[in-house]
């Protein structure tokens, strides 16, 4: 329990600077807005109350939500959002190899980029960076805290991470999940910890 607050509060932090500009922005147009006329004006005293059947109606909200204005946009090439130093690290490791679909860009805009030899029984990484709102990422990195993962707030983002033995090979497994900005990075990878990775796409994306 102690962990899932402190993911909650973690995220919330995230996402504070961006709630306060809503704030003041409402505040602003509040103070900005026409003076409702005194009800002793004899103008507004005869003008007729309209009718219900000449009131515009409201369009229907849309089923998906649109990206916030403080929405960072989504890759679309695995490569350029690495660093020189990551690129180094898989320089002969074979990136979204068929025999791996689905990779590459997705039709919701998502990218998923798999690293890895096709022939190899185990080594391989694959992300999904994909947009998340901030209730989704909330549930989801709460279920990872419950599941033993450790998170924490770098770079004003939400990380949960976690590593443990494959159960078929003498490897290690591991999957890291950042959030930030309604987009979710997650990498899932089994003997390939690259060092800097998520930090490199993270730094892409939001220019840190």
């Amino acid at each position: 329990m102690a962990q899932r607050r402190q993911v909650a509060r973690l995220i919330t932090i995230a996402g504070a600077a961006a709630s306060a500009l809503l704030v003041l922005t409402t505040l602003t147009a509040c103070a900005t807005g026409t003076p409702t006329p005194s009800s002793s004006s004899p103008a507004s005293a005869a003008a007729p109350s309209a009718s219900p059947s000449a009131t515009a109606e409201s369009p229907a909200p849309s089923a998906t939500p649109t990206p916030e204005a403080t929405s960072a946009a989504l890759p679309t090439d695995c490569r350029a959002i690495l660093s020189a130093d990551v690129l180094d690290q898989l320089e002969d490791v074979p990136l979204n190899d068929p025999a791996f679909a689905p990779n590459g860009v997705q039709p919701d805009g998502s990218l998923i980029c798999v690293w890895g030899e096709p022939s190899a029984d185990t080594t391989r990484m694959a992300t999904t960076i994909s947009r998340m709102w901030r209730g989704p990422a909330l549930d989801l990195m709460n279920e990872l805290a419950d599941d033993g993962f450790t998170c924490y707030s770098p770079d004003e983002g939400t990380r949960c991470e976690k590593t443990w033995m494959n159960e078929v090979y003498p490897v290690t497994d591991g999957r890291t999940v950042y959030w930030r900005d309604d987009v979710m990075i997650d990498t899932q990878y089994s003997n390939m910890a690259i060092t800097g990775y998520t930090a490199a796409i993270a730094e892409s994306i939001f220019g840190d």
